[in-house]
């Protein structure tokens, strides 16, 4: 009787020792390079490159947030969460017609825009947190919200250098505000479509060269080989021009220098937000020297477009899949569908 009270004794203290040393961090999700959250006992940590908060779960889901950024919306939109915002920034760059229903109605206010945000009036709704974009002149404003208890979550999601990282930010939202299972699974789907339409591209044989965005004054900044637009154009089956470079971010060329480089390319992809050749031109007359412009394609980010909204930066932030079928139809037509592209619009 003893020797099997001494071994029941034993395994109790084994297996509490065994329970104290796992580590309490149960739940740990790493979203992108930059951004993560955790499970720790009852509190959500949620840590981003700028920001790190903790929430008791006593306080979650969230049910009042403000957006200071219009490329954060689509978030909210793919989860089903326009209810729980109560104010946004410059909604005249909102592509959405359901969050412009509810500014009409008063659910949702304007707080103005990233020239002079509206405290009073962001403090008056009580929202439990802020969503946006760090922009190091809003410090100060940054701590007035702070010390008024209004907790802000920083996410940059244009800094992402993989397409499928900011569309896993869902699962960021997914925790705040109660989703996690639907927010994975929404993931996930956008996940394995992006993925289906690589394994089509990549069998290709060909990879026309494209080249990017478009002059400012006297500069043409592309985005570097290690960007997200590098990492769409190698998944469209594309090569770009400024595939073999090593930079994270857009590099300055002249136009002598796309004269001479892009001479082959038949594709140009993101020009803008332009309704036409002539609209380019009108700009910038030197395009007319560039083959592309006159013997290849050119297409404009116009696709989706209400006033200064566009849906590229919204939905477009979100369903990296969308986008990429785009490029894949744009680069290798024909080959996934015969549908319209859905953000992009060719020029004429």
């Amino acid at each position: 009787m003893k020797c099997k009270l001494f071994l029941f004794l034993f395994l109790a203290l084994v297996l509490s020792c065994q329970k104290k040393s796992e580590s309490p961090n149960v739940g740990s999700q790493q979203v992108s390079p930059s951004v993560s959250y955790q499970w720790e006992g009852n509190d959500l940590l949620v840590k981003t490159s700028k920001s790190e908060t903790r929430w008791n779960s006593q306080n979650l889901p969230i049910k009042r947030a403000v957006v200071l950024n219009a490329s954060l919306i689509g978030y909210f939109l793919e989860l089903g969460l326009e209810s729980s915002l109560v104010g946004v920034s410059s909604p005249e760059y909102i592509y959405s017609s359901r969050i412009h229903k509810l500014l009409e109605s008063g659910q949702i206010q304007n707080v103005g825009s990233e020239q002079k945000y509206d405290l009073e009036r962001i403090l008056a709704l009580k929202p439990q947190v802020i969503f946006t974009n760090y922009i190091s002149t809003f410090e100060n404003t940054y701590t007035v919200l702070k010390q008024s208890g209004i907790k802000i979550v920083f996410l940059d999601e244009y800094l992402e250098n993989e397409p499928l990282d900011k569309s896993k930010y869902l699962l960021v939202f997914g925790a705040l505000f109660g989703l996690e299972n639907e927010s994975k699974a929404r993931y996930e789907e956008i996940e394995q479509a992006y993925k289906a339409l690589v394994v089509q591209a990549q069998k290709q044989p060909t990879r026309p060269l494209v080249i990017t965005n478009e002059l400012y004054g006297n500069q043409w900044f592309m985005p570097g080989g290690k960007t997200q637009f590098a990492a769409f154009m190698k998944d469209a089956g594309a090569k770009y021009l400024l595939e073999s470079t090593s930079d994270t971010k857009a590099l300055p060329l002249s136009f002598e220098q796309v004269l001479v480089e892009a001479k082959t390319a038949r594709l140009w992809v993101n020009a803008g937000n332009y309704n036409s050749k002539s609209e380019m031109l009108a700009l910038h007359s030197n395009y007319t020297k560039l083959e592309v412009f006159n013997e290849g394609k050119i297409y404009a980010i116009s696709g989706r477009t209400q006033g200064k909204a566009n849906d590229f930066f919204e939905s477009g932030v979100v369903r990296a899949d969308l986008v990429l079928k785009d490029y894949i139809q744009i680069v290798h037509p024909g080959l996934i569908s015969s549908e319209p592209l859905r953000y992009f619009k060719e020029l004429h």
